[in-house]
């Protein structure tokens, strides 16, 4: 990952998130053209190797992870402008999320979400796969407690004035 060159870029680029006083905002989105927009974002969940396998065999005495956590990452997605101060609420077009493991101690989410609009959605997809990621730790906490969640990250990005994005 070049960090240097991802900070000239964002230097280079006027932060919109501000008034005229140094006071934050919700960006004025009404010139923009509408265009679809998508986003990937993931996240993993690293835990013991008997906890993803309960996981896998549907041994968790709450239920079934994998459903629930991709119900609460689809509510996130839709949610997230309750979530994150500055965010437009959106129609988001479509949320998928994918459920990855290693075999061993690694549950992988991956998160697309789509919409035709004036603003993008990268907030909705990492604010899904948080969701899912915290969903899948309180489904298991009480087999292991010591579960790390992260990296979340965006991957990917398509459609608006900024252009494409692909970590």
């Amino acid at each position: 990952m070049n960090l240097e060159a991802n900070n000239d870029q964002a230097s280079s680029r006027k932060l919109t998130h501000f008034n005229e006083q140094g006071r934050a905002r919700m960006v004025d989105i009404s010139g923009k053209e509408s265009t679809v927009r998508t986003a990937v974002a993931v996240s993993k969940v690293t835990m013991n190797p008997a906890t993803l396998e309960a996981i896998r065999e549907g041994r968790i005495g709450k239920g079934d992870v994998l459903a629930v956590a991709q119900i609460a990452g689809i509510q996130g997605a839709k949610k997230t402008s309750d979530w994150i101060p500055m965010c437009h609420p959106l129609a988001l077009t479509g949320v998928d999320i994918r459920f990855h493991d290693n075999g061993v101690d690694e549950l992988q989410i991956e998160v697309t979400v789509k919409t035709e609009g004036k603003t993008g959605v990268e907030m909705e997809a990492l604010t899904a796969a948080s969701a899912a990621a915290l969903t899948i730790y309180d489904m298991c906490k009480a087999m292991q407690k010591d579960m790390i969640i992260g990296p979340t990250m965006l991957n990917s990005k398509s459609g608006g004035k900024n252009g494409d994005f692909s970590r």
